[in-house]
């Protein structure tokens, strides 16, 4: 028996395509529906089919005690971040939720947080199936410092970034296709 498609799933479906498709309106869903996530600053971007990288600022909202980044904000950001991965490969068609998360603390960050995500599941194939899968991806997290001294200057004559890696994440996400859910009655 075919799901009839609701006016609240049309608009959600939408919101959700835009939301992978273009920055702004990935900022403004987030302002909505994650307001810590679009306080906290993180920005997500797509280097090329298979990188795929966040910056969480060095801001206030994110600093503890000592001046340094909040272990929370690091490890909070880090689902966000995996699950935009994973979300971006899925699309507006499936609801992406965290099953596990584990996070492995090195060293304090002193300046903005750098996520490099790479996948250990290859995603695109999964997706496909149009079934419900579990993707895990790896996060280094990064501490994107300038080099004390003579910085090093690029071509617009700012200083060139070395990164030094204050953590790992490894994240398994559960992806359902909405069509699933809403044959058992879980979306409206």
């Amino acid at each position: 028996m075919p799901v009839k498609q609701t006016l609240y799933g049309r608009i959600e479906g939408f919101i959700s395509k835009l939301s992978t498709k273009n920055n702004f309106w990935h900022r403004f869903s987030s302002l909505v529906f994650l307001p810590y996530a679009f306080r906290s600053g993180i920005s997500m971007k797509r280097v090329d089919d298979s990188t795929f990288q966040a910056v969480l600022p060095f801001r206030k909202i994110n600093k503890n005690w000592y001046n340094a980044m909040a272990g929370a904000a690091l490890l909070g950001n880090s689902e966000i971040a995996g699950g935009m991965y994973v979300f971006g490969f899925c699309g507006g068609d499936y609801t992406v939720v965290c099953k596990n998360l584990e996070y492995r603390f090195l060293r304090p960050c002193l300046g903005p947080a750098v996520y490099k995500i790479r996948p250990v599941t290859d995603i695109k194939p999964l997706v496909e199936k149009n079934e419900e899968f579990d993707a895990t991806v790896r996060m280094d997290i990064y501490q994107a410092i300038t080099k004390p001294g003579k910085a090093e200057l690029d071509e617009n004559g700012q200083p060139v970034k070395k990164e030094k890696r204050i953590g790992r994440a490894t994240a398994i996400f559960h992806a359902t296709p909405k069509l699933h859910q809403k044959a058992r009655g879980r979306l409206p």
